[in-house]
Order: C-alpha cells, then structure tokens, then sequence
C-alpha cells in the first residue's frame, strides 16, 4: 500500500507534510498515522487520487501544510552567490552544481521546487520562480518529472550513505593503524624501549641548545655577534697556530 501511495505522490521531496521525504508520508499514510490532505504540490488532484485508493472522503489541503500554488523553480544570483554550498546540501535532488568558493547554478529541468535551498543561503541570492503560470498541483507536474525526482532522491540518498561509509571506514583505518602502532611500542622489549627513549632525549636534548643558542645570538648586540664566536674549532686552531709561528719568528730575530 505505501508503493501505492508513493506512486500517488508528485516526488517533490518538498518535506511541507511534516516528514522528511515523500516515502515517509506514503508509509505514515499507509500507516493510519498521517491524513491524505498534506501535500501542497499535489494540490486537490493528489487528494482526489489519494482518496480513490483509500476509498476516503475528499478533504480540503491542510492549510498548516502550505497552499496549492504554481510550480516554481529557484534561480540563483550568480552575482552574489559565495559558494558556500549550504544550498547544494539541501537540495533533495542534486538540481544544484558547483563548488566550494565558486559559483553555484540551478538546472531548472531538475528543479523540483522545494525550496529548502532558499533558508540556508545565508546571502539571499536564491528566488524561486514561477514556471507554471495558472498551472496547480499535478496540472503543474507530470508522472515522468514525478519518477525523474524519485530516482534523483533515491541516488542522493544511496550517494550520501556511500560517502558516510567510505569516509567511516578512512577513519577506522586510521584508528587501527594508530592501535597498531600503540600495540607495536608496548611490545618492545625494554632494550629497544629504553634505546628509543635515548634517542628521544638525544633530539629534544639538541633541539633544546638550538633554542638556547638561537636565543643568546639574538640577544647580543651587532657588533658582538659577529668574530671569534662566529668562527668553527678547525678555524681557530690554525689561527692560532699562524700566530705561535709569528711569535717563534719575532724570537728568533730578536
């Protein structure tokens, strides 16, 4: 019975009937949970449809739920658009492209006329647009754009359930090899634990006279920093050594 109804439904993924999809409603229909008067894109057509299959009396569209109105498609401001995606995450059938920092577009054709992209941009580039003119509910819409949306969100949603998979299962990876390595450490023996804490304490050891050192050099004034303390061992022994000869050889003329 809910594949029935779904049938019924126009597949706006609109969330106006207070679930977070059209299959929802059609189970909570299905269910006795929810009235056949919810859906504002199926306008009083959808109800009559709905009402067959029930065998239910016609009822009035629940206001609560919004109105029976032209089909609109959101256009984008390409101009003030900041690319934020905000609106590509809510649209509910992929309709919207583009990229992080870069202009976004509408491809009309896919365009159901939700309009759950129009709250989160927080720029006010998106209006939705009439494109049926005097054209309501399933006057608006046909069965073929109907089943074209369904498939769309049932892609989505197969796309967003695969890329939280694949993305758990990075993070899992990376978790285990962390637990390896932890696993790997706690089995040294303690001659190779010991030896790589030796060598732990031999790099901080040396990176802390770095520091000392780069300290103390910026902190001489220009005219002392440069001279013998600029000047390697090896080059302080010849220096040395060229200044005992020069001694001996004053010595000896003497």
């Amino acid at each position: 019975m809910a594949d029935r109804i779904e049938d019924l439904l126009p597949q706006t993924q609109c969330t106006k009937c207070g679930y977070p999809a059209c299959r929802p409603y059609a189970e909570a229909i299905a269910e006795g949970t929810a009235e056949i008067n919810q859906c504002p894109p199926g306008g009083a057509d959808g109800i009559r449809k709905l009402a067959a299959l029930l065998e239910k009396p016609v009822i009035p569209l629940n206001p609560a739920n919004g109105i029976e109105r032209p089909r609109q498609v959101a256009v984008i401001d390409e101009t003030l658009c900041i690319g934020c995606t905000l609106c590509i995450q809510a649209c509910p059938v992929d309709a919207i492209v583009g990229a992080a920092k870069l202009m976004h577009t509408v491809v009309a054709d896919l365009c159901t006329g939700c309009d759950l992209c129009v709250a989160p941009c927080p720029v006010d580039c998106i209006a939705m647009v009439e494109v049926t003119t005097g054209k309501t509910g399933w006057d608006a819409w046909s069965q073929q754009q109907a089943e074209d949306a369904r498939k769309r969100h049932q892609f989505r949603v197969f796309r967003l359930r695969r890329e939280k998979e694949e993305n758990d299962a990075r993070l899992a990876a990376k978790a285990a090899a962390k637990l390896r390595q932890a696993e790997a450490e706690s089995c040294a023996t303690p001659e190779e634990q010991a030896a790589q804490e030796r060598k732990k304490a031999i790099i901080q050891a040396a990176m802390e006279r770095a520091r000392q050192k780069k300290e103390q050099m910026a902190a001489l004034p220009a005219s002392q920093s440069t001279g013998m303390n600029d000047v390697s061992r090896s080059v302080r022994k010849q220096i040395h050594e060229v200044h005992t000869r020069l001694e001996q050889q004053n010595e000896d003329k003497r």
